[in-house]
C-alpha cells in the first residue's frame, strides 16, 4: 500500500550539459503520476467512473464488465474487456469465514517485455524488463472485513446525549448550521450497548425556537412504545423541520426531563435535568454551507482520515458446504460508489427533470386561479369590520376593584367612526356539542355566574381614537382573581367606504398568544416561549423582559431564570408590527431539599 502522506512536490530542473541518469527519469514518471493521482483524489475521490457490471455467469463463476474505477490513492484501475474468474481462483476466497462476501477491485504493476541489459552482468543477471504494465486484479474479503472509507473530520453535525447508562445511548444529531427557510433533518438514535435485546420507551418533546415542525408548531412531540432494539442495529427516527426565515446565530433544542418518560426493559429511567443542542440557522443555501463545511478541512486533516486500496463493486452472498459453494446472490446497490464526472454534468440535470418539478411547473394554472379568485374591480364595496384577541396582563392575586388596561390596538379599520366591542373569550366543554367549543360573554359576566367560566369577572370599556385607528380596552375587576391574563375578544364595525387599503388594515384581525401564557420554574430553569399566530401567518418576534433583574431572554425567546424567586414579565412583540403585543410569565420557585436531592440522583 503506497503511503497516504502528501508531501511536496519536486520536478526535474534540466540545464545545459546536465547528466541525465535512470533516478532523473524515474523522478520525471514520478512527478507526473502523483500530481495525477493527487488531483484525481482531490477532485473525485474514489469510486466506479464507469461500466464494470457484476454478473453470474454459473453457480460459481462471475463476469466483471469492462470499465474504469479511482482507488482511494487516486490511481486508474482500467479493466480494458469482460473478465471472466471462477470464484475459487480469486484472492481471498480461502480466507473467507462467512457467506457474505465482497468483490473488489485492486491496482496492480506488472514489470513486462524483457530486454538485454549490459551493465546487468556484473550482478548476474543479463535481462530487465523494458516496460510497467498497469492492470488490476480481483480480490474478495467478508463484508466486515472491509475497511471503512476514511471520513473527512468536517464538523458538520452537532450532536447531544439524552440519555447513556450501561445497557443503552439515547442521542440527537441535527446539522450545525442550516439554512434560512429550508427543510433540516434531525436524527434521534437509541444504540443498544448491551448483547441481548432490550425494550425501549420514549415519550418526550422537543422545544425548537428557530425550527418549525409540518404543523407550523415550535414543539414536536415524539412516542416510542415498547421497540425491540437488537444489539447490532441501533433505532433512527428522522424529525423534520423547517428553519426560520432570518438568522438566528444562536440557537437550541430543548428537552425538559420533566415532560419526558424513558423506559429500559419495564423500568422507568430518570433523565438529566435538561438537554440543550446548539445550532445556528445561517442565510444562505444548502449546496454553499456544505461546500464551505467540506472545503475548510485542511490537507493535515485530510491526511489522518483512512485510504482504501480496494474498490467494492459487488457484494456475493454464497451457499457453501465443506466441499463446494454456490453463488445464490448478486448485488451492487448499496456497495459499489459511483463518481458523478463534469463532462455530464449537463446530461444529469437533464435526467434529474424527471425526478424534480420544474420551478415553473403548473405556474400557468395558479395564475388563472388567481386572476378567478381576485375580485372584479366593478364589484360593490363590502362592509367593513374586524375581530381579533386581545390580552390584559393581571399579575399576580389581583383584587376587586383593580383596573387595568390593554395596550393601544389597531383595528385595521382606518381613521373615522368606528364601533369597538369587548366580551370575555373561554374555552370549555359544551355537553350539547359533547366536545371543547369556544364561546364569548358581552356585557356583565355576573349573569353567567352559575355557569361558572374560567374567566374574570369584571366590567369593560373600550376608548376609541379615531384619527389613528385604533382602541384601547379597560378592565376593572368585580371580584378577586387568581387569573394573571384576561382574555377578550373585540369586534370593530364600520361602514363600507371606497378607500384604499391602508397598513392599518392590514393588520385588522391579527393578534399572538403565548402557547404557556404562566410557566413554573425553577432557578436557573429554561423554556422556551413558543407563540400562536392567529388570522396571520408566522413572523419575526422580538422578546423582552420588562423589569431588570428578571433573568435572561435570548433573540430566540428561550428564558433562564434569575436565582432568586418571584413572578417576572415577559413581553413579546412582531418586530415589524409592533403594536401587536402579548405577554407571558415565568412564576420561579427554589427546589426544596428533598427534590434537589432526587434530581441529583438522577
Amino acid at each position: 500500500m503506497e503511503n497516504n502522506q502528501i508531501l511536496s512536490f519536486e520536478r526535474n530542473r534540466y540545464y545545459v550539459g546536465k547528466l541525465l541518469t535512470s533516478s532523473d527519469f524515474q523522478a520525471e514518471q514520478s512527478y507526473m503520476n502523483q500530481k495525477r493521482h493527487f488531483l484525481n483524489r482531490m477532485l473525485y475521490g474514489e469510486g466506479v467512473v464507469c461500466g464494470l457490471g457484476v454478473y453470474n455467469l454459473d453457480d460459481q463463476s462471475v463476469m466483471v464488465d469492462s470499465g474504469v474505477a479511482l482507488d482511494g490513492f487516486g490511481r486508474e484501475i482500467l479493466v480494458e474487456s469482460s473478465a471472466m474468474r471462477k470464484l475459487s481462483a480469486i484472492e481471498g476466497f480461502e480466507g473467507l469465514e462467512t457467506d457474505r462476501a465482497l468483490l473488489c477491485l485492486k491496482y496492480k504493476e506488472e514489470p513486462v517485455q524483457p530486454v538485454y541489459a549490459v551493465r546487468e552482468k556484473e550482478a548476474g543477471d543479463d535481462y530487465q524488463c523494458n516496460r510497467i504494465r498497469e492492470g488490476f486484479s480481483l480480490a474478495l474479503l467478508d463484508e466486515d472485513a472491509l475497511p471503512p472509507a476514511g471520513d473527512l473530520p468536517a464538523p458538520f453535525l452537532s450532536s447531544g446525549v439524552l440519555y447513556e447508562d450501561a445497557k443503552a445511548a439515547v442521542t440527537l444529531e441535527i446539522p450545525a448550521k442550516v439554512c434560512c427557510g429550508r427543510q433540516v433533518r434531525a436524527m434521534l438514535t437509541v444504540t443498544n450497548k448491551g448483547e441481548i435485546p432490550l425494550l425501549f420507551s420514549l415519550k418526550t418533546s422537543f422545544q425548537t425556537p428557530s425550527l418549525i415542525n409540518g404543523q407550523g408548531e415550535h414543539e414536536t412531540a415524539l412516542a416510542l412504545e415498547q421497540i425491540k432494539i437488537p444489539p447490532d442495529a441501533p433505532l433512527q427516527r428522522e424529525l423534520w423541520f423547517t428553519a426560520v426565515p432570518q438568522p438566528a446565530p444562536e440557537s437550541l433544542i430543548i428537552v425538559s426531563a420533566g415532560g419526558t418518560l424513558l423506559q429500559i426493559d419495564g423500568e422507568e429511567r430518570g433523565m438529566p435535568e435538561k438537554f440543550l443542542l446548539n445550532f445556528s440557522v445561517e442565510d444562505c443555501a444548502p449546496s454553499a454551507l456544505i461546500s464551505q463545511v467540506i472545503g475548510s478541512v485542511s490537507m493535515e486533516e485530510r491526511q489522518l482520515t483512512g485510504v482504501r486500496e480496494l474498490v467494492p463493486i459487488a457484494r456475493i452472498l454464497l451457499q457453501r458446504t465443506k466441499t463446494t459453494y454456490m453463488i445464490d446472490q448478486i448485488a451492487e446497490a448499496g456497495v459499489k460508489r459511483y463518481i458523478r464526472l463534469p463532462a455530464f454534468s449537463d446530461l444529469h440535470e437533464e435526467l434529474s427533470a424527471w425526478f424534480t418539478p420544474s420551478p415553473s411547473a403548473g405556474r400557468e394554472g395558479a395564475a388563472d386561479e388567481a386572476k378567478a379568485a381576485s375580485p372584479s374591480p366593478e364589484s360593490p364595496a363590502a362592509p367593513i369590520y374586524a375581530t381579533g384577541v386581545c390580552e390584559i396582563p393581571l399579575g399576580v392575586n389581583a383584587r376587586r376593584g383593580s383596573r387595568f388596561y390593554s395596550g393601544e390596538i389597531v383595528h385595521g379599520l382606518g381613521k373615522g367612526n368606528v364601533f369597538v366591542q369587548v366580551g370575555f373569550e373561554y374555552l370549555s366543554e359544551d355537553p350539547k356539542l359533547k366536545a371543547e367549543a369556544r364561546s364569548t360573554i358581552y356585557g356583565d359576566p355576573l349573569l353567567f355566574e352559575n355557569e361558572n367560566p374560567p374567566i374574570v369577572y369584571g366590567r369593560t370599556a373600550v376608548k376609541v381614537m379615531e384619527e389613528r385607528g385604533s382602541f384601547v380596552a379597560a378592565l376593572r375587576l368585580e371580584q378577586d382573581t387568581v387569573h394573571t391574563l384576561a382574555v377578550l375578544r373585540w369586534i370593530a364595525v364600520r361602514a363600507p367606504q371606497a378607500a384604499n387599503e391602508t397598513k392599518l388594515q392590514k393588520m385588522a384581525g391579527k393578534s399572538i398568544s403565548a402557547l404557556q401564557p404562566t410557566v413554573v420554574l425553577s432557578t436557573r430553569e429554561s423554556h422556551y416561549f413558543g407563540v400562536k399566530f392567529h388570522n396571520m401567518e408566522p413572523c419575526s418576534l422580538t422578546y423582552d423582559l420588562t423589569e431588570k433583574g428578571s433573568g435572561e431572554i435570548t433573540p430566540d425567546g428561550i428564558y433562564t431564570a434569575p436565582g432568586k424567586e418571584g413572578v417576572y414579565e415577559i413581553r413579546i412583540t412582531c418586530t415589524d408590527m409592533p403594536l401587536i403585543t402579548t405577554y407571558a410569565y415565568a412564576v420561579v420557585k427554589r427546589k426544596n431539599a428533598d427534590e434537589a436531592q432526587a434530581a441529583r440522583q438522577d
